[in-house]
């Protein structure tokens, strides 16, 4: 009787973890690996918002943008908005050096990814993605930079 309540409850808990890495996006850092970065960072960060808010051209990022806004007027300092270009599959390039400490992001982490991917390959070398705004346990340690 115990070991099939201990059976249970050890299901439960991997079936509970299994569905919280199956939701965060592909290359998403975690949440732990994030905060490290950001502390390691600290005024050197630079936090890169891909998302459009041309509702015609990504629909999806109106609800991110709902709960996160962009980046400028004294609303996080630390970041840049540079759109990722679906169609061009690419985003200018930020004008820092190539070790600085990078967090892209969008609304869920795809073009956060892409963001990130395309950075590395233009030389940057510290380069995370941090997800979005519906990733709330990562936003939570770089959404107001």
């Amino acid at each position: 009787m115990l070991s099939s309540r201990f059976a249970r409850s050890s299901r439960t808990l991997y079936n509970a973890a299994s569905r919280l890495s199956m939701s965060r996006k592909a290359g998403v850092s975690e949440p732990e690996e994030l905060r490290a970065f950001v502390q390691e960072a600290g005024d050197k960060l630079l936090v890169v918002d891909v998302r459009n808010p041309d509702a015609s051209v990504e629909p999806g990022d109106q609800k991110s943008l709902a709960v996160a806004a962009l980046p400028g007027d004294g609303v996080r300092p630390q970041a840049q908005h540079l759109i990722w270009q679906r169609e061009t599959d690419s985003m200018p390039l930020p004008d820092v050096a190539k070790d600085t400490p990078i967090i892209t992001h969008c609304g869920g982490g795809g073009r956060g990814q892409k963001a990130k991917d395309y950075l590395t390959s233009n030389g940057f070398t510290k380069v995370l993605n941090g997800g979005g705004p519906k990733e709330t346990d990562c936003w939570d340690e770089f959404g107001s930079k």
